[in-house]
């Protein structure tokens, strides 16, 4: 009987941890978002905060953009374990809901990873994170999402009515793990430009959203992490983006594995791949963005 109690008290104590990891839920637009088609969940597009303990944290903060194809969202493995593992390196978390297909197409998604780094950044003092270490990371899908945050930015509108549009859109660092960067053929992944574009985008649209074609001297550092045997998202994706940042001579860093099929998340599992999140806090250390 002692033993049962023990065991359902640590049960307890475990999920109480869990729960208190995510400290609130943000609608990036408590009036409706813009080119909402309705009020259910799937027109609401939401921030989970989880913030670090007190006595670890950096200063630093990422919006986690997870994956699936612009079609659903990977929200645990690609979500709350990212989350829980930017926490126990002193970095906040905030978990992006982001509008998707069928409903949704551009420009809904580039609408809410903007808007929920304006929010960050507009609440930064509150959060005690600090306004020029806000990072985005994006798996997939959700890395093409990251890279057209880190691609299509600005730096504020003066004459918002409001601290939220004021603030700036450009993240100061990315990460994109496994990501879907171009819309073109024969490297693109195909689902996620159709649930991104539809059927029959234009050639112009094709080409604003190949993000490796939108790389400029403005664009922030970025770290990437793909894995040649990747038959969803070929390794061109990033070889292409990270040519790119070379050509304008933006600080990166890219780790491509041999093995690894798509999707793996941290990769905890895979002990060939399980130390690419340690590769990347070092390259949060080099960069200053964390001590």
């Amino acid at each position: 009987m002692i033993i049962r109690q023990v065991f359902l008290l640590a049960v307890i104590s475990l999920s109480l941890m869990n729960f208190a990891s995510a400290q609130e839920t943000i609608v990036l637009w408590p009036d409706g978002a813009p080119g909402a088609i309705g009020s259910e969940d799937a027109d609401i597009p939401t921030l989970t905060v989880h913030l670090p303990a007190q006595e670890k944290n950096t200063g630093a903060a990422i919006v986690v953009c997870p994956g699936g194809g612009y079609g659903h969202l990977a929200m645990d493995h690609e979500g709350v374990q990212i989350a829980e593992w930017l926490n126990k390196n002193g970095i906040a978390a905030f978990i992006l809901k982001y509008r998707i297909a069928p409903r949704y197409k551009h420009p809904a998604p580039i609408s809410d990873a903007q808007r929920a780094l304006r929010i960050v950044r507009s609440r930064a003092a509150e959060f005690k994170i600090k306004t020029d270490k806000i990072g985005i990371l994006g798996f997939s899908a959700g890395g093409h999402l990251a890279s057209t945050a880190t691609t299509h930015f600005d730096s504020g509108k003066a004459d918002a009515d409001n601290a939220i549009e004021q603030a700036s859109c450009r993240p100061d660092f990315s990460v994109l793990v496994y990501p879907v960067i171009t819309m073109t053929d024969p490297y693109t992944h195909k689902g996620s430009r159709r649930n991104l574009l539809g059927e029959n985008p234009s050639p112009e649209m094709i080409e604003f959203l190949s993000n490796e074609k939108q790389i400029t001297a403005e664009t922030p550092p970025v770290f990437i992490f793909q894995t040649n045997d990747d038959t969803s998202v070929p390794a061109e994706n990033s070889v292409m983006f990270y040519l790119g940042l070379r050509k304008h001579n933006i600080p990166a860093e890219m780790h491509i594995y041999e093995p690894g099929r798509h999707g793996l998340g941290l990769a905890q599992s895979e002990p060939a791949l399980s130390d690419w999140p340690d590769r990347c806090i070092e390259w949060f250390k080099t960069r200053k963005i964390i001590k």
